[in-house]
């Protein structure tokens, strides 16, 4: 088989790996169906609470940028957006200054290098902090609980993939069963119910799945599954709010042109650390603010997804004009900020940082999964402690050699521990690029027209963010 061949042959077993996730999602049913809903993400106008806005720019553009008046019509082309600054980690431990604030010293200190994360204390004051959290109040807080829709099982029923080939897909080690670890790591899909092997267990005995009660599940008994009768099963049965993966609420604040002048001055902040085009950063998701009440907490998971050739970005596939099969939130940077000290728990766990090998089976060990933030925090290979103030700054992404976004880092698998005592209080801000940087010009091009428009720059937001659901 040649390299091309390959190549093609593992992308398309991926792109099937994806949907067989959604698949054994309704099958197994391995989701109990409590319905937390949530609004569209891209927020509303931002009403009375907004003030003038500050200068365009905290600061000097990133080298090869123009001066913010020149940049009030852009024009965007290949050679602008080919090269995007990534900072070096050098080694964990590592101090470097960064100039944010005017008069003012901050340090960037590495935390890792598998993902390339950083570590930046007093980025926000706390009086920036308690505003922050005061406008998330204001605006008002909903569920973060997303399910999965309708949509996908009409996804599911046109594919034409057998049980046998679905059965064959999933038995990693081919043994002909499919051992407890191989279902849990193909759960892993999406929001719904935190699916430990103990509910596993549950289900195959309500449903004798599983006769033998070996928890093994043989091509026979994988056939004899029916999506009702699970569905049916675990409604019945009923589910707390701490057995979801993620139990909290959250808020978006939008931060363009005519927002609250500290949130602009946070996203201009944002721009100096990052030293990526503001163009880009300015026209990505608005501020997520999230609160974690005690018992709070969300399980490891990815900011983004993977991309191969049958996957497109929500935010571009808006004017991109195509027609991918899979669609994916093309996060390549979050800036997480800590607005509050917590009494007890509610660490950021990163399971696998700097780990010699990324293998998404061995998170499960003797039924111990690395990725529950209620049980094994404190097994992760490295826990950041909530500090008031403080930010932490990671690559989503590899670059691509190139000085474009790259591959998926898998090593940056990332999760809120439980908050035991007290409440915790985060935003985050996300920088959205698309790996394929014709798409991004598309992107850019798109947005610049609606903001050059008499509507306001809010607009503008909502225009392209309209269809985005998801806030990992």
């Amino acid at each position: 088989m040649s390299q091309k061949d390959s190549v093609c042959s593992r992308s398309y077993f991926m792109v099937v790996m994806v949907f067989v996730h959604v698949y054994i999602l309704n099958v197994m049913a391995l989701l109990f169906y409590v319905y937390y809903t949530s609004d569209s993400a891209h927020p509303p106008p931002a009403g009375d609470i907004a003030l003038p806005p500050p200068a365009q720019s905290a600061g000097p553009p990133p080298p090869g940028q123009p001066p913010a008046q020149a940049r009030a019509q852009p024009t965007h082309s290949l050679q602008q957006f080919s090269r995007l600054h990534r900072l070096e980690g050098i080694k964990v431990g590592h101090m470097q200054k960064v100039d944010l604030v005017p008069n003012k010293v901050h340090y960037l200190k590495t935390l890792s290098l598998k993902p390339l994360l950083f570590e930046i204390t007093n980025f926000l004051s706390e009086e920036e902090c308690k505003l922050v959290i005061h406008l998330a109040k204001l605006k008002g807080l909903q569920e973060s609980q997303i399910m999965p829709s309708d949509l996908q099982q009409e996804v599911i029923d046109e594919m034409d993939i057998s049980k046998e080939e679905i059965f064959n897909l999933l038995d990693y080690n081919q043994d002909g069963q499919l051992q407890m670890k191989e279902v849990l790591t193909h759960t892993r899909f999406g929001d719904g119910v935190w699916i430990t092997p103990e509910n596993i267990r549950e289900i195959y005995t309500g449903l004798k799945a599983d006769p033998d009660g070996n928890g093994l599940l043989s091509l026979e008994e994988f056939k004899e599954l029916n999506t009702n009768a699970f569905q049916t099963y675990l409604r019945q049965r009923g589910v707390q709010k701490t057995e979801l993966v993620r139990n909290s609420k959250h808020t978006w604040l939008y931060q363009g042109e005519g927002a609250h002048q500290i949130l602009r001055t946070i996203r201009h902040r944002v721009i100096r650390l990052t030293q990526l085009p503001p163009e880009i950063v300015e026209h990505s998701e608005p501020l997520q603010v999230v609160k974690y009440d005690q018992g709070g907490h969300y399980h490891a998971h990815h900011d983004s997804g993977p991309i191969y050739a049958e996957t497109s970005c929500f935010h571009t596939k808006l004017v991109a004009n195509g027609s991918t099969p899979l669609e994916t939130s093309c996060r390549y940077v979050t800036v997480l900020f800590y607005l509050n000290n917590v009494s007890g728990g509610g660490e950021t766990a990163f399971p696998v940082a700097d780990n010699r090998t990324y293998d998404e089976l061995s998170l499960i060990q003797n039924n111990m999964d690395l990725r529950d933030t209620r049980l094994n925090c404190d097994r992760a290979n490295l826990l950041v402690k909530p500090v008031q103030g403080t930010a932490l700054f990671w690559y989503n992404y590899l670059s691509d050699g190139e000085g474009w976004v790259g591959e998926q880092d898998e090593y940056s698998l990332h999760g809120g521990c439980v908050v035991t005592q007290g409440t915790k209080w985060i935003a985050n801000n996300w920088i959205n690029i698309d790996p394929d940087v014709q798409r991004q010009i598309q992107f850019q091009q798109a947005i610049s027209k609606y903001t050059n428009e008499e509507a306001p720059a809010e607009w503008a937001v909502d225009n392209i963010y309209q269809d985005l659901h998801v806030e990992l």
